[in-house]
């Protein structure tokens, strides 16, 4: 404690929880776009429910924090949404730090180092697919007339 008052470091504001410093940070965030401010807000609604929003900011240390990565990707979160976690949770801790409300920020690790990538890349159609779908647009008597619009968008990755 006397280290903490001596770096100016407000100890008192270290008791506030995870949930509302991230709750803090978000009142600030008014350049969201749409999107991403509900992506956030399903972020802090899920960490309402979860007791490691409840620690005191001060008391969470890079090992709990990883810790708890770990715990949401074993409850069965993906890497995106535990990524969308740490996109919040990063630049709110990162405000206490700028406050000086901690000394350093604990989520201010890189998550490939905690998790591994578990997500599949999904082919939406086989080559072998898009090959036998535009024969039978262009074999067809009614749809022929698209064959050329939808080998363009097989090809160049447009969608309608």
């Amino acid at each position: 404690i006397q280290r903490d008052l001596a770096d100016g470091i407000d100890y008192a504001a270290g008791e506030m929880t995870v949930l509302e410093l991230v709750t803090r940070y978000m009142d600030l965030k008014r350049t969201l776009k749409e999107n991403s401010y509900r992506a956030y807000d399903t972020v802090i609604n899920r960490m309402r429910k979860d007791p490691f929003s409840q620690k005191q900011i001060r008391q969470i240390k890079p090992s709990d924090a990883k810790a708890w990565f770990v715990s949401l990707h074993d409850r069965g979160y993906k890497q995106s949404t535990i990524s969308t976690v740490q996109c919040v949770v990063r630049p709110a801790f990162e405000m206490a730090v700028d406050d000086d409300i901690l000394v350093k920020n604990p989520f201010g690790f890189q998550l490939a180092g905690v998790l591994v990538n578990d997500a599949v890349t999904r082919e939406a159609i086989t080559k072998d697919q898009m090959r036998k779908f535009l024969k039978f647009v262009h074999d067809d008597v009614v749809y022929c007339k698209y064959y050329e619009a939808v080998y363009i968008l097989f090809h160049t990755g447009m969608r309608i």
